[in-house]
């Protein structure tokens, strides 16, 4: 029963719509209608601001990082690492499929950021420093967020690889890096042919 009220609970953290809801507040209006149709932090960019975007990043990413923590302290008295390791694909899943909003969201990079930072600090930060780096060359936010999720589970490897029950980590790694990719296969066409929005233009990748 705690390991399910711990998955669960990961779940319903990452699925509150936190730029849905900023937007909403603060602008009255719907971020769904802008850009890309998602509810993360570069589409909520174009519709309503830095200030609304930042704060939107922060919480996204402060809510993965917090569904991680919350699991591994519910499931302290039995050291259970895969539900620590579920906890952050749900959250992720959440972020991406949250219940509120029919399903349909944003594409889990952000809340993948907090709840790989929680369950793999270091390899999460090195694929930080991919990100920013990818995106001040380009200027293309899914170009960064695809490549530093994609090299997650390799940097992990690298650095906790001859740790006990690291196959439970790299296991969430892959998973979530599936679903996050896997909300990018529209930009990954529009990088392909040229037509991909850089940050700043209005239309393109939410993150």
């Amino acid at each position: 029963m705690v390991n399910a009220l711990a998955i669960l609970l990961a779940y319903l953290l990452g699925s509150i719509p936190v730029g849905f809801l900023l937007v909403k507040w603060r602008h009255g209006a719907d971020v769904r209608t802008t850009g890309s149709g998602g509810t993360g932090a570069t589409n909520v960019l174009r519709r309503a601001g830095k200030a609304t975007a930042i704060a939107t990043l922060l919480l996204d990413v402060g809510k993965g990082f917090a569904a991680v923590v919350l699991a591994r302290y519910l499931t302290t008295a039995t050291g259970t690492t895969w539900v620590v390791a579920a906890a952050a694909v749900a959250a992720i899943a959440g972020h991406i499929f949250p219940i509120w909003l029919g399903f349909r969201a944003g594409k889990g990079v952000a809340t993948g950021l907090g709840a790989f930072l929680a369950l793999a600090p270091l390899a999460a930060g090195v694929s930080l420093l991919v990100f920013v780096l990818t995106v001040a060359v380009t200027r293309y936010a899914s170009l960064g967020s695809i490549l530093a999720t994609v090299t997650t589970p390799l940097w992990a490897w690298l650095l906790y690889g001859a740790q006990r029950d690291f196959v439970h980590i790299l296991v969430a790694l892959c998973c979530g890096a599936v679903l996050i990719v896997g909300k990018h296969t529209s930009n990954i066409q529009r990088l392909l042919t040229g037509r991909e929005s850089k940050l700043g233009a209005r239309a393109g990748a939410a993150v």
